[in-house]
């Protein structure tokens, strides 16, 4: 609950004066039943109507001042909860984009959304709720004994009595609400989840017309939501009942024991009146606690599923030993690998294991090797993505760990695997690469990445909106905006992860030829052999290891699996090998 306070700081003074209006609000709803104790006993029960009119003025002018301050208090709390909530999400929105790999794994996109959204919208509500209402209800019943006490010992004691067994209970049933409530943020989650897949892969669904099974998947968590949902409020709701048991039974021994009080002359009807009047305000206070206690129950879930991505110690790389060398000269692209060995968090499994090599500024290298030999793995080590478990990597001489993050990534345009397109026009996914581009920068990116032809030939040419993740695009123009992207950057490192594998061998041929015109080091994911024969060093891995490395000429000469892998491509069968591995 540390949040609350840590985010409600700033906002103090809305909250203070939310809460001064909300005691304003209830001390004069206290002071009304003692008015009509008067009222009856001096006034009715006295027959002076002089008596009657001036509390009677009086209790409507207390009515009036209730009623403002219980706007005001409503303005002022509203104020501070949305407030709250607006920099809790920015805070936990930056917390996640601080994130390492290895600690977004730890927690499911899906998750990360429920988070973001509904578990700061309940602590936003819980605010609301709290300085205008959750407040109230002991002040209320507080209050309503202390007046009942003052009007009427003896009635007020037994109003008091109920009070110890009411409050057990209560902690009671808040404790297991809590547990209760922080499953059904978990099984909502898994709807998130089971959402989320189903409108990405609407396409892929559809086709292998599975979308009778996605829709019995989805009915399925969704009947764990609904029972997790049923059994937490089950308990909430049943506390009702009970709560109003205890106290309607204690509103009877009132009764009972003031007509006795009445009879013998100890009470008069107008405290009779007066007590029973904070005996049903007790009750109405305490029929709110079953959705007081599920509220607080849920917010509590919700806090701590904040607090477990807050307290993620893990934060992405930053800075290292300061050097003034590497922070004030510009990347010029030179990369060297020196025996890397590298794991995935919480893994065993080796991905690679004592990689050497170096490319000089302005090269080209290709790395090829099967699904699963760590290539992608390899090229995500240079931006720092993840940290190597050993070894040492080097930009332009200086280990990587010593510059500075920011500055490096900064430096390189990054093509992934899986094409990623944001919804906006055609220019705005072209300039995410480089907000400051200028039309010119974003069509001779477009046209290296043989993209500004076709670009021309859309309704509205760069002004063209896409659909979600670039729906109304082929894969081959999905492919080659994002390697648009990644070259208006004009970056000294270009990494391509197997991002021409959708576009032909002329479209390609003609990427790699513009490619060559360029200045920057360019490090290739490829499986096709067309891609390699130009390159200036190309890497052959296998199951994590380094197998061979060089020209496509010596690794005709040196290596069986390059060799393989050719003729494989190219159904042409090499006669005159000298010696291969």
């Amino acid at each position: 609950m540390n949040i609350f306070f840590r985010y409600l700081k700033k906002y103090r003074v809305a909250a203070a004066a939310a809460l001064v209006m909300m005691l304003i609000e209830l001390s004069v709803e206290l002071s009304q039943p003692l008015l009509i104790s008067k009222i009856i006993d001096e006034g009715i029960r006295g027959k002076d109507n002089r008596i009657v009119w001036l509390w009677g003025v009086v209790l409507i002018i207390s009515a009036v001042v209730a009623f403002a301050a219980g706007v005001l208090s409503s303005f002022f709390a509203s104020h501070a909860s949305q407030s709250f909530a607006l920099d809790l999400r920015g805070q936990l929105y930056e917390k996640v984009q601080s994130f390492t790999y290895t600690v977004f794994k730890r927690f499911p996109t899906s998750s990360l959304i429920t988070r973001l959204t509904a578990d700061v919208s309940q602590l936003q509500d819980t605010v609301f709720m709290g300085l205008r209402f959750m407040t109230r209800v002991p002040l209320v019943v507080a209050g309503s004994v202390i007046m009942a006490l003052v009007v009427h010992v003896k009635l007020g004691l037994l109003l008091t009595a109920a009070l110890p067994v009411l409050i057990l209970f209560l902690l009671w049933v808040m404790r297991r609400a809590s547990v209760l409530f922080r499953n059904v943020q978990i099984r909502l989650d898994g709807v998130n989840s089971v959402i989320q897949e189903n409108l990405t892969g609407i396409r892929l669904i559809r086709v292998f017309v599975r979308m009778s099974h996605e829709i019995s998947r989805f009915a399925a968590f969704s009947r764990e939501l609904t029972k997790s949902t049923v059994a937490a409020l089950r308990l909430t709701e049943t506390s009702a009942p009970l709560i109003m048991m205890i106290v309607n039974v204690d509103i009877l021994l009132v009764l009972w024991l003031g007509r006795i009080e009445i009879t013998a002359g100890e009470a008069t009807l107008g405290q009779t009146v007066a007590v029973i009047n904070y005996s049903l305000r007790t009750i109405g206070a305490l029929s709110a606690l079953s959705w007081i206690m599920a509220t607080i129950s849920r917010a509590r879930a919700s806090s701590q599923r904040i607090q477990e991505v807050m307290s993620a110690d893990e934060q992405d790389a930053k800075a290292g030993a300061e050097d003034t060398r590497a922070q004030s000269l510009p990347i010029r692209g030179e990369v060297e690998f020196e025996q890397v060995d590298f794991k995935y968090p919480d893994s065993e499994i080796a991905i690679l294991e004592g990689i050497s090599f170096a490319v000089q500024p302005g090269q080209r290298v290709a790395i090829m090797g099967a699904t699963g030999s760590g290539k992608s793995s390899l090229v995500g080590l240079i931006p720092r993505l993840y940290e190597q478990n050993s070894g040492i990597i080097r930009i332009d001489g200086i280990p990587n760990t010593e510059l500075d993050v920011t500055k490096l990534r900064r430096a390189i345009g990054y093509v992934p695997q899986e094409v990623l397109l944001f919804s906006g026009s055609v220019r705005d996914n072209i300039a995410w690469g480089n907000p400051h581009a200028t039309q010119e920068e974003i069509e001779q990116a477009a046209a290296a990445a043989q993209i500004h032809d076709t670009v021309k030939e859309f309704p509205h040419g760069y002004d063209t909106m896409l659909g979600q993740r670039g729906v109304n695009l082929s894969g081959g123009q999905k492919q080659r905006l994002t390697i648009a992207r990644a070259l208006v950057r004009k970056p000294a490192i270009l990494i391509l992860d197997d991002s021409t594998s959708a576009l032909d061998t002329v479209t390609e041929g003609r990427l790699l030829a513009e490619l060559k015109q360029m200045s920057c080091t360019t490090v290739l994911i490829t499986q096709k052999i067309s891609s390699t024969v130009s390159a200036d060093l190309i890497l052959l891995l296998d199951e994590g290891c380094l197998t061979a490395q060089g020209t496509h000429e010596e690794l005709l000469t040196k290596s069986a699996l390059y060799r393989k892998i050719y003729e494989s491509q190219t159904g042409e069968e090499l006669r005159h090998v000298e010696s291969f591995n």
